[in-house]
């Protein structure tokens, strides 16, 4: 799917984007026959609120918006994507419109018209907007490829998204943007050191595998890692039905750093990037690895199995180190990795771990910027004693149910050295449409992190 803006042309309808406590203000400049359509059609400016208004011939003259109250507005984003949702089929240009969000507004015209199609023919919104004078077009569309891409790879369930065929979007991304790749799978993973990996994806018919990709060859270092568990049965600690449902989703860091990747080499950014994504499925058979068991990682630290349903950070442990290994300027992993999280912050805030005091002020101020939230969470340094169980290095799975979005932070933290490094639980799932966010797989702080990266990395 692709999302752009409309080509200029003269026919497009002229919109205009009104505050409710502005109505009046602007009916005043009117002609007495636009007052009247107003008020006999009701339009009063609440948020989402939509009018078109007919000339002398009869013909569409203009169409109106409504921003609603600051209130209305102060809870949500992308407003005017719900206008877009509503308007019948054609092109629109913003007119007389002073929006101090004019990007965001942009933004959230074209995720409007996302739909996930591939099983069932929908309807998307098919107004179309005329990009507004002042933005970068081009980078809205990219910025907005990369979020179809995350939605697009979340919704799809594992029967067609699998190990097999999330390798296979990675080498299609990186023919399409001149990335390199190189993949390890199944029995190999041993031979070149990911025993983690292997261990949870091997019961699993479609063999485990970690997914290298690398693009640009000048500026910082910039590496990504995506916990991609195309499925997650929970393993032998088996989940129950109801918490089974939403598990195709459970590859959404990978699908997140995926689109993100997608915006950095779209963008052609000035960096290195380094993309891994460990590809597994956690299965139920005979060779299951199973509670009880110790795991040598690949970094040497034995970690002792308490919960065979706590796999991620297994798998990205050893991405990890593997990407520490290569010193990179800054790492970022992003895993739909904890309930804990969700239970701490909902789903709509993205939050995040890091001791980079720098890059956790630039993210803040970026996702604000770009109406992307996150937040921040702590490395709680006196909770290390709960993740270690004394006849291992590490515990998987803390006994106590206390701080378990922390306490996998600090899990992972152990792997990644002494590199810079910020870690995202997202959910990656938005339950309840919204404007802009369908109900179905969305994208978290990837927008934020593109947005900071030039701070942070001093591009």
């Amino acid at each position: 799917m692709s999302l752009q803006f409309a080509s200029p042309n003269p026919n497009a309808v002229p919109l205009h984007v009104i505050e409710q406590d502005g109505l009046d203000a602007w009916l005043s400049g009117q002609p007495d026959r636009v007052r009247a359509w107003v008020a006999a059609s009701e339009f009063t400016a609440s948020l989402g609120q939509t009018l078109l208004v007919p000339g002398e011939t009869g013909d569409v003259a203009f169409a109106l918006a409504g921003l609603g109250s600051d209130t209305a507005r102060s809870r949500g984003r992308f407003h005017l994507a719900s206008v877009a949702a509503q308007l019948p089929e054609g092109d629109y240009v913003l007119s007389a419109t002073k929006m101090d969000d004019l990007e965001e507004a942009a933004l959230g015209w074209l995720l409007a018209g996302y739909t996930f199609d591939r099983y069932r023919a929908q309807k998307p919104a098919k107004a179309r907007l005329v990009a507004p004078e002042g933005i970068d077009a081009r980078r809205l569309e990219t910025i907005a490829a990369g979020e179809v891409l995350t939605r697009d790879l979340i919704n799809t369930p594992t029967w067609d998204m699998g190990p097999v065929e999330l390798e296979a979007v990675c080498a299609k991304l990186a023919d399409q943007l001149g990335a390199q790749i190189n993949v390890i799978r199944g029995e190999a993973l041993l031979e070149h050191n990911f025993p983690m990996v292997h261990a949870v994806g091997r019961a699993a018919e479609q063999a485990p595998r970690l997914v290298d990709m690398r693009w640009g060859d000048k500026g910082p270092k910039l590496t990504l890692v995506g916990k991609g568990v195309c499925f997650d049965t929970g393993g032998l600690n088996l989940k129950p039905g109801a918490s089974m449902g939403l598990m195709k989703k459970d590859m959404g860091g990978a699908a997140t750093v995926l689109g993100l990747a997608h915006m950095i080499m779209g963008l052609n950014l000035p960096l290195q990037l380094r993309v891994l994504v460990p590809a597994v499925e956690n299965a139920v058979s005979g060779n299951s690895y199973r509670p009880g068991d110790i795991l040598t990682s690949r970094s040497g630290l034995t970690v002792e199995i308490n919960n065979t349903d706590a796999e991620g950070r297994l798998v990205l442990a050893d991405a990890l180190s593997f990407a520490a290994e290569d010193d990179p300027d800054f790492l970022i992993s992003m895993a739909t990795l904890t309930g804990a999280a969700r239970v701490a912050v909902g789903p709509d805030l993205a939050p995040f771990f890091t001791d980079n005091a720098d890059f956790a002020a630039a993210l803040q101020e970026a996702a604000k910027k770009v109406a992307d939230p996150v937040w921040r969470l702590p490395f709680h340094p006196p909770y290390e004693s709960m993740i270690e169980p004394g006849i291992a290095d590490l515990d998987n799975a803390p006994k106590g149910g206390f701080a378990g979005a922390i306490t996998a932070a600090l899990f992972l933290r152990r792997f990644a050295g002494e590199t810079p490094y910020a870690h995202f639980d997202i959910y990656g799932w938005n339950p309840t449409a919204a404007p802009a966010r369908p109900k179905g797989g969305v994208g978290m702080g990837a927008r934020a992190i593109l947005q900071a990266l030039p701070t942070v990395l001093d591009l």
